[in-house]
């Protein structure tokens, strides 16, 4: 696709990293939403959230106020001269936003995934000047995330950004609610440089206790903002109690943020630097010429198999492989979760260049015996 270009619009109300988009999951009361609102304002925040209608897994959870809390966000609006932003997830989410003059819109991971709903929003919106933050569909999805991207921007709407919230899985034993999978708004950015992403540790985390840590990880991967789910009372909120913070807790999280630049004035540093990735380079070139040679024994070990009738895969010998390079690798300091998806990587092209070789007739064949 073309690439898109945001340069023009910034969600950030100044030039500093990180924008912060705070307030409750859910609008439940007037007085919660305003205090939790004018709170996270005190704390740091720069755009105000409340959850207006909420889409639930189960039909008997709290699934929101519906249209009349969004007049309660424009209560503390008034007071504070922030903007405030909601989820839409249908056309009538949109028009009672626009109605009630809403200033910036959302799009959920549920709603990502449709990409017949994402249509029907974009329609809505068409000769609309509004803001459109894009959460990543609840599946780990690229082009899913980049189609509704890409609709909107059909659509005529040019103020475009992303919110990172991750992505569902079935690990019973993970630390996150969703799976962060940072290679793929990392490889979103790749796709669209000018797109700004913000971080929704909330969501990824599902519990207060690692919210800094994965704040910090956004930053450190010079995401633009946060968008953190902040409650008066978080432990008697109506939805996703464990993972919101009160104003006070927000601010020391901001407060505790090592905010790192993408660049640097220092000419030492970035001479020094540039050697480091030289020698990177050279070090990739070498890493990539030795793979190219193992797979030339790799379809020697094929054209000897397919002439003596043996099958590709040897279980035994696979096994052992495995579990040697993942000792060495972790000898040498790498992580046992990437040197088994590596390894496991160089074994799946293995069998697909043996694969070739062996159905592939040999030039002089042998004889069996």
């Amino acid at each position: 696709m073309d690439i898109i270009k945001m340069k023009d619009w910034q969600l950030g109300i100044d030039s500093k990293r990180p924008v912060v988009i705070a307030g409750p999951c859910s609008a439940e009361t007037d007085r919660q939403v305003f205090e939790s609102c004018l709170g996270a304002y005190k704390a740091g925040a720069q755009i105000l959230r409340a959850g207006i209608w909420k889409p639930r897994t189960r039909p008997n959870s709290f699934e929101g106020i519906g249209a009349p809390a969004i007049q309660w966000l424009n209560r503390v609006k008034k007071v504070t001269g922030l903007p405030v932003c909601i989820e839409v997830a249908n056309t009538k989410h949109v028009f009672e936003a626009l109605r009630n003059q809403v200033d910036i819109l959302w799009i959920g991971a549920r709603t990502t995934v449709n990409p017949f709903a994402v249509q029907e929003i974009a329609d809505a919106l068409k000769g609309v000047d509004i803001p459109v933050i894009v959460k990543n569909p609840i599946n780990p999805d690229l082009e899913l995330w980049i189609g509704a991207i890409e609709r909107l921007y059909k659509a005529g709407i040019k103020k475009i950004a992303v919110i990172h919230r991750g992505f569902s899985h079935y690990k019973a034993n993970s630390p996150y609610r969703n799976t962060p999978n940072w290679e793929i708004p990392i490889e979103l950015r790749r796709r669209i440089p000018e797109i700004e992403i913000i971080c929704d540790p909330s969501h990824i985390a599902g519990n207060r206790d690692i919210l800094l840590q994965l704040s910090q990880k956004a930053m450190d991967l010079n995401f633009d903002g946060l968008m953190i789910e902040t409650h008066c009372n978080p432990d008697e909120a109506l939805s996703d109690a464990k993972q919101q913070v009160t104003p006070d807790q927000l601010g020391k999280i901001l407060s505790q943020l090592q905010i790192r630049q993408s660049i640097s004035d220092n000419q030492t540093f970035n001479t020094r630097l540039e050697d480091i990735r030289n020698n990177i380079d050279i070090l990739d070139y070498e890493i990539l010429s030795m793979l190219g040679k193992r797979m030339e024994m790799v379809r020697e070990i094929g054209e000897y198999k397919r002439d003596n009738n043996i099958t590709i895969l040897q279980m035994s010998r696979w096994k052992a492989i495995l579990k040697s390079r993942i000792n060495l690798m972790h000898k040498k300091g790498i992580n046992e979760e990437f040197g088994r998806e590596l390894w496991e990587n160089i074994h799946k092209e293995s069998i697909r260049q043996q694969t070739k070789v062996m159905n592939t007739p040999a030039e002089n064949p042998q004889p069996k015996g």
